[in-house]
C-alpha cells in the first residue's frame, strides 16, 4: 500500500513541476559567433546581389541607348 502512496504523491509532484513556467534560453551561446559571421555573410551576399542588379540594369539602358 506504501508504493501505492509513493508513486501516487510522486506523480503529484512530477505533474505540479511539468507545469511551471519554462525558463528562458540563454541569452549568449557558444554558437553566437559562428551565427554572427553567417549573418554577416549573407549580408554582403545581399549587398553584392543588389549591386550585381543595379549593374545589369545600367548596362541594359545602355545597350538600349537610354543613358543621357
Amino acid at each position: 500500500m506504501s508504493y501505492w502512496k509513493f508513486s501516487t504523491s510522486s506523480l503529484a509532484v512530477l505533474f505540479i513541476l511539468g507545469c511551471a513556467a519554462p525558463e528562458p534560453p540563454p541569452k549568449k551561446t557558444i554558437f553566437d559567433p559562428m551565427l554572427q559571421s553567417e549573418q554577416r555573410a549573407r549580408d554582403v551576399q545581399n549587398t553584392v546581389m543588389e549591386q550585381a542588379e543595379e549593374q545589369r540594369k545600367a548596362v541594359d539602358k545602355q545597350e538600349r541607348g537610354e543613358t543621357p
